[in-house]
């Protein structure tokens, strides 16, 4: 039987521990036969887990025989991993073992310096903090997770779920995997990535930038068919000059934050209005659906209509925001 062992630091996140528990103890084979065993395994006996205290029957020894090891993220990522720790999962790396972490548990997968050379990911929130910590490692912020063969890596919290199924998938294939989401409650797959869930900030100025007053302009004329050479009017110079000063001081050109305005506008009307695609494309200053749908599913990572079923919500006759679930 595949034996899965579940790492258990101290601080551990109770979602990113409890979500391989119960996938792996719900797979169930043909004839009703489980599909897998599993080991919570820790450094030592009794672990601290936030708002309560965890006692692992199985110590790190519990690791070697494992056929697959996940790791859950812990509250403070960046805090200093104990040496038996990262020995144990070096250990295990070398002798074939499947290790797949959940969250911010790849900061700790990263500590083994397993990772070097890899696509990995995690939380979106933290993307940059890996990305800068350990730069060896191809960080993908918008994906829900990598698969490297025996390297696994999951974004945030619900994303641990579909990274645990495409694990049973790969074991045992799909009927068994769609069994297990299906007593999980969630589907085999989603559409899209982690990029849905990223709130897309607009590309940061300098305070005190002399384009804080064309960036609020640009924001408040975003449904508006503007043109570079519109914008360097508004601004007072060349369209050469404004690129070129535009990128030093926000990293990207005038038009690209204009698409991203308009994404942004677009989102805020899939969430908070029943219109249909056309006419948001054009209230958020698309030249057309069709470019629109492209540009978002570029930004995003997701179809309008896929963003609208995840997140959107229509007025109900009582005037109030009822949330579609």
């Amino acid at each position: 039987m595949h034996t899965v062992a579940v790492l258990a630091l101290d601080k551990v996140i109770a979602f990113d521990l409890a979500t391989p528990i119960e996938v792996f103890t719900r797979a169930r084979l043909s004839g009703g036969r489980p599909a897998y065993r599993v080991r919570v395994c820790a450094p030592k006996p009794r672990v601290d887990a936030g708002p309560f205290t965890l006692h692992a029957p199985w110590t790190l020894d519990g690791m070697s025989g494992a056929d697959t090891i996940v790791i859950p993220g812990c509250t403070d990522p960046t805090a200093p991993i104990p040496e038996d720790v990262l020995d144990a999962l070096r250990s295990a790396a070398a002798n074939g073992t499947r290790i797949a972490s959940i969250c911010v548990g790849a900061f700790t997968l990263a500590a083994t310096g397993l990772l070097d050379g890899h696509r990995a990911t995690t939380h979106w929130l933290a993307t940059d903090t890996l990305a800068e910590l350990y730069p060896a490692i191809d960080v993908d912020p918008d994906v829900l997770y990598v698969d490297n063969g025996n390297l696994l890596t999951s974004a945030g919290a619900a994303a641990g779920l579909d990274l645990c199924l495409h694990m049973v998938r790969r074991d045992h294939g799909s009927a068994v995997a769609a069994d297990t989401a299906r007593q999980a409650v969630v589907p085999l797959e989603r559409e899209g990535g982690q990029a849905q869930f990223i709130v897309h900030d607009r590309p940061p100025a300098p305070r005190g930038s002399e384009f804080e007053p064309l960036l609020r302009w640009m924001e408040d004329h975003c449904a508006s068919p503007l043109t570079l050479d519109d914008i360097a009017a508004r601004a007072g110079t060349s369209p050469r000059s404004l690129n070129r000063h535009f990128r030093e001081q926000t990293g990207t050109t005038p038009m690209q934050w204009l698409l991203r305005a308009r994404v942004r506008q677009a989102q805020y009307l899939l969430e908070a209005t029943d219109h249909p695609v056309e006419r948001i494309a054009a209230q958020a200053g698309f030249g057309s659906p069709t470019a629109f749908r492209d540009r978002f599913k570029r930004i995003v990572g997701t179809t309008p209509h896929a963003y609208r079923a995840a997140f959107g919500s229509t007025k109900s006759a009582a005037g109030q925001v009822e949330i579609r679930l």
